[in-house]
C-alpha cells in the first residue's frame, strides 16, 4: 500500500528569517462539564446554499503504528444542526477574505458574508450558541477567535482591510455589554492570508506585509495583553499546533492561489486543473522551538500512496501524539469520507473511513475538520451558552458606496459607533 517513503530530515535554524470571568447575560449557563473523554475529531459540515451547519465528532485515532495498513472505520456522533436566521448569513468559503472560522477551547467561532453577517459562537457539544453584535467591515471580513487560559477569557479580534477605512477592533466575552472596542496595531496593517489558530493564549495567523513588497509574516497576537508581534516566514504555508508549539506546514509545490487568482477563484476547481494526480507528496513541517530567537526545527517527508489524493484533502492539524491529520474537504452521501493520519516517526499513513454523517445531505457539502476537540475547558465557572441572543436588527445599510468611504474623516465617523447589542456598523 505504501511506497517511496523517505526518511525525515531535521535541521536547526536560527531565523525563519483582575481576572475577568465570562459572566455576560448572554453567556449565562455556558457549559462546563468535567470530562475525562479523550480528544476527538470535530467536523463542521456546511450546506452552503442554505447556510445550515451540522456538527459531528469521532474519537481521535491513537497509536496508529499499532494498526494495520488497511482502512479502518470510525462512527461519527451527531451533535447539533445550526440553522440560524438569514440575517446571520454564514456562507462558507475557503478564502479567508470572505469567511472566518476558528476553534478555541471547545467553542467554534464563525463569520461569513460581511454584508449580512452576524458573528456567531457555538458549543458544538451542547448545541448552545450566541450571536454577536453586528461588525460591518469594509470589503473583507477578517476575524479571529482566541482564548486566554490565565484569565479564562474568550476574545474575537477583527482586522480591517489594509487599504480601507475603519479600525481594528476586539470583543471580550466578559463583564458588561458585548461591545466592539478599538484596538491599536502598532505595526503596518497586514494583508490576511489564513484563518487563525490559538496556542497557549497566543493567536497566530498568516499575513503579508504590504509595506515590504508583500513578504509573508506570521502575526502573533497575545490574547491577554492584546499586543501584536511579527515573525518573518519565507512562503505561503498553513499554521498548526504541534505539541503545544507553533508549526508551519506546507506542500513543496503550494502556491497562493488567492494571489494568483484574486477574483473569487474556487479552490477545488484550481486544484482539479493544476495539481497533478500523480504528484509526489513532498510535505514540509517547521516547528518553532524558540519564540524569541526564531529558531525552528525543520522536517521534510516525501511519499506516494495510491489511496491518498492530495487535491481532495486539507490539513486538519496534529494530534497530541504528533500524527498529522488530513481530512477530505467535501462530503457527499454517494461516496466514502476519509481522514488520514500520518505518523512522522514511523513514516506511516493510516486511512480511516468516517461513517454516520447520514444520507440527508442532498448536495455535496464543505467540511471543516478540527483536531483535539474536548469538552473540558479547564474553566470552573463557565456557564452554558444560551440559544438566545441580542435582537436580530437589520442594519440601516450594508455597504457604503465607494464615494462615501474615501476619506479618513468619513471613515472615523462611520466606524466610531460602538455596539449596543444591536449593531456596530463600519464603513
Amino acid at each position: 500500500m505504501y511506497s517511496s517513503f523517505s526518511s525525515k530530515k531535521r535541521i536547526m535554524n536560527s531565523s525563519f528569517n483582575s481576572k475577568k470571568r465570562i459572566r455576560h447575560s448572554y453567556f449565562n449557563e455556558l457549559f462546563q462539564t468535567r470530562s475525562s473523554a479523550k480528544p476527538r475529531l470535530l467536523f463542521a459540515i456546511a450546506e452552503e446554499d442554505d447556510c445550515v451547519w451540522s456538527f459531528f465528532s469521532t474519537p481521535q485515532l491513537e497509536n496508529t503504528y499499532e494498526k494495520s495498513s488497511s482502512t479502518l472505520v470510525a462512527a461519527a456522533e451527531f451533535h447539533m444542526k445550526l440553522s440560524p436566521d438569514k440575517l446571520i448569513g454564514i456562507y462558507h468559503s475557503y478564502d479567508p477574505r470572505y469567511f472566518s472560522i476558528g476553534y478555541a477551547s471547545g467553542l467554534i467561532y464563525m463569520y461569513g458574508d460581511r454584508y449580512m453577517a452576524r458573528p456567531l459562537i457555538c458549543n458544538p457539544n451542547t448545541g448552545r450558541y450566541v450571536i454577536l453584535p453586528n461588525r460591518y467591515t469594509y470589503r473583507k471580513a477578517y476575524s479571529f477567535f482566541g482564548f486566554d487560559p490565565i484569565d479564562k477569557q474568550y476574545k474575537v479580534l477583527s482586522m480591517r482591510y489594509p487599504s480601507g477605512p475603519g479600525h481594528n477592533k476586539i470583543l471580550t466575552l466578559g463583564d458588561g455589554d458585548l461591545t466592539w472596542r478599538k484596538i491599536k496595531c502598532p505595526l503596518p496593517q497586514p494583508g490576511i492570508k489564513s484563518d487563525g489558530i490559538c496556542i497557549n493564549g497566543v493567536l497566530y495567523f498568516l499575513a503579508v506585509r504590504v509595506e515590504c513588497s508583500f513578504e509573508y509574516v506570521i502575526v502573533c497576537f497575545d490574547v491577554r495583553s492584546e499586543k501584536f508581534t511579527y515573525i518573518d516566514v519565507e512562503r505561503i504555508c498553513q499554521l498548526i499546533n504541534y505539541n503545544g508549539k507553533l508549526a508551519v506546514i506546507y506542500w513543496e509545490d503550494d502556491v497562493d492561489i488567492y494571489e494568483i487568482c484574486y477574483y473569487g477563484k474556487n479552490l477545488d476547481d484550481y486544484l482539479e486543473k493544476n495539481l497533478n494526480v500523480d504528484a509526489t507528496n513532498e510535505l514540509r513541517v517547521w516547528v518553532l522551538e524558540d519564540v524569541e530567537k526564531h529558531e525552528w526545527s525543520k522536517y521534510a517527508y516525501t511519499w506516494t500512496d495510491d489511496t491518498f489524493f492530495r487535491r481532495h484533502v486539507s490539513i486538519a492539524g496534529a494530534t497530541a501524539s504528533g500524527e498529522i491529520v488530513f481530512s477530505m474537504r467535501k462530503y457527499s452521501s454517494k461516496q466514502p469520507f476519509y481522514v488520514f493520519y500520518f505518523n512522522p516517526e514511523r513514516n506511516t499513513l493510516q486511512r480511516v473511513e468516517i461513517q454516520g454523517f447520514g444520507e440527508a445531505f442532498k448536495k455535496t457539502c464543505s467540511v471543516r475538520t478540527f483536531v483535539n476537540h474536548v469538552e473540558d475547558l479547564d474553566v470552573n465557572d463557565l456557564k452554558q451558552l444560551k440559544s438566545v441572543h441580542p435582537p436580530l436588527v437589520k442594519p440601516e445599510f450594508y455597504c457604503l458606496p465607494e464615494s462615501e468611504s474615501d476619506t479618513d474623516s468619513e471613515a472615523e465617523s462611520d466606524s466610531d459607533s460602538e455596539s449596543d447589542g444591536q449593531g456596530d456598523e463600519e464603513g
